[in-house]
């Protein structure tokens, strides 16, 4: 069954108005978050290295993850959720830069970043496959694309569960919490270097390259 064609989105627009409306959410449940899939993120996030960009950074959910010598720089399309990614780099002594970008149109040169992460982001993005190729372009040609994502589980009764409830939390918070994440990146013609899933299959750790296939 596939989910990639005819995939409902929300403009830009109104993925800002759910996301600050959600921040203060967010921030809150940051703990429980961490509790829940902080280790997979550390295990993924670990491999990053040099000058890193957090695509669709929220409220900062990655940054302990970051390795410590890495420079960070983070962008969303929220600024509620700047605000709160400003006080988790605070918390933590971090120094990151902080800046309001859209996933699909990066404001940053070609090749500009060593490692570019992402967590459960391009089931939000109007085109993902856009936003994908985005991050394609402002990594180095050695560098490598980290993803946590959340999608259908490989559990039939689980799947079943999230395809019946789409509908609804797709309204809620524009996510399209039922797609293939390894399929979205296939379709931006990325190259998969690793995949890992977790937690019934719901959520996947991919490590891609940054080259798209065929240009």
């Amino acid at each position: 069954m596939s989910h990639q064609t005819d995939r409902p989105a929300k403009s830009p627009d109104e993925l800002q108005f759910i996301y600050a409306d959600a921040a203060e959410t967010f921030e809150r449940f940051a703990a429980l978050n961490e509790r829940l899939l902080g280790r997979y993120r550390e295990r993924l996030f670990a491999r990053a290295q040099g000058h890193v960009l957090d695509v669709a950074c929220g409220t900062g959910s990655n940054l302990q993850h970051l390795p410590e010598g890495c420079s960070v720089v983070g962008v969303d399309l929220s600024t509620p959720m700047l605000e709160g990614a400003r006080r988790e780099a605070a918390s933590l002594g971090r120094e990151v830069t902080l800046a309001h970008a859209d996933a699909q149109r990066l404001p940053f040169a070609d090749d500009a970043f060593d490692t570019v992460v992402s967590a459960l982001s391009t089931c939000t993005f109007p085109d993902p496959v856009a936003a994908l190729r985005e991050m394609a372009r402002v990594c180095a040609p050695a560098g490598r694309i980290l993803l946590f994502e959340h999608g259908r589980s490989s559990l039939g009764p689980v799947a079943w569960g999230q395809d019946r409830l789409a509908p609804w939390h797709f309204e809620d918070m524009g996510c399209r919490w039922n797609q293939d994440p390894e399929g979205v990146v296939r379709e931006a013609g990325l190259e998969i270097r690793r995949a890992e899933c977790h937690v019934a299959g719901v959520f996947t750790s991919l490590v891609a390259g940054p080259t798209v296939v065929g240009e």
